[in-house]
């Protein structure tokens, strides 16, 4: 009996079905992205939307000047001496009959409260009316301890003093102050943010440089520090 060759379709070899896996990598790397945009469009939205006061008053128990660091030698930086001029200017108008300087060195040796202090007695503010707050080294802390000094001498409103890009996050901040209870606690208290102008202009990319790094500090503290730095007065 004679054998069939076999065919031409039986010699040539089949190939393996071979299943397409997903690139893991690359479905890792585009939930990252995603998560990164969807969590800095959320701080966005949250300055956007971030309180600016929680009173309609005009007239406060003190001003709170926040923090800025000064430069190596211990002098105000223009960011810092736009602030403390502000707060200056607000004490002269009759806002408040006192200042609150915060910050502590959070940037170099140089404690930012007492270099504003400084600064702010140069320009005519009695050290009567000028109180400071050495410790604070972010903004958490800044209004942690500013309200702290207030509750020891049982003033209930602020004015608070910054810089315009700064103050979106500072009202998410003050407004999710959380009073302690006890023999000292009056409640929230009530404020108000004040933006300091500059004293010089500056370039538009400048400006988009801190408004920039200050959607990624809100992110932080959105996701992270408010918990993280939890401060209670």
């Amino acid at each position: 009996m004679t054998r069939r060759p076999p065919s031409l379709r039986s010699r040539i070899p089949r190939k393996k079905a071979r299943r397409r896996l997903p690139n893991w990598r690359l479905r890792v790397a585009l939930s990252t992205v995603v998560v990164v945009v969807g969590v800095l469009a959320w701080a966005a939205i949250a300055r956007g939307f971030a309180p600016a006061s929680n009173t309609s008053l005009t007239r406060f128990d003190a001003i709170i000047v926040l923090g800025s660091p000064a430069d190596g030698d211990g002098n105000p930086t223009p960011e810092q001496l736009a602030r403390v001029t502000e707060g200056v200017n607000e004490y002269k108008r009759g806002t408040a009959p006192r200042l609150i300087l915060t910050g502590g060195a959070a940037r170099n040796h140089f404690v930012e409260a007492r270099v504003m202090a400084r600064t702010a007695e140069a320009q005519g503010i009695p050290a009567s009316a000028i109180f400071v707050e050495p410790q604070a080294m972010d903004t958490i802390q800044n209004a942690c301890y500013s309200v702290r000094i207030m509750q020891v001498h049982g003033w209930h409103s602020a004015e608070v003093v910054s810089a315009a890009y700064h103050l979106p996050r500072a009202g998410l901040i003050f407004s999710a102050l959380s009073v302690s209870s006890g023999p000292m606690s009056s409640g929230p208290i009530q404020w108000a943010a004040h933006p300091a102008p500059r004293l010089s202009p500056s370039s538009s990319a400048y400006d988009t440089a801190l408004a920039s790094v200050e959607v990624l500090k809100t992110a932080r503290y959105l996701i992270w520090t408010r918990w993280a730095d939890h401060c209670e007065p």
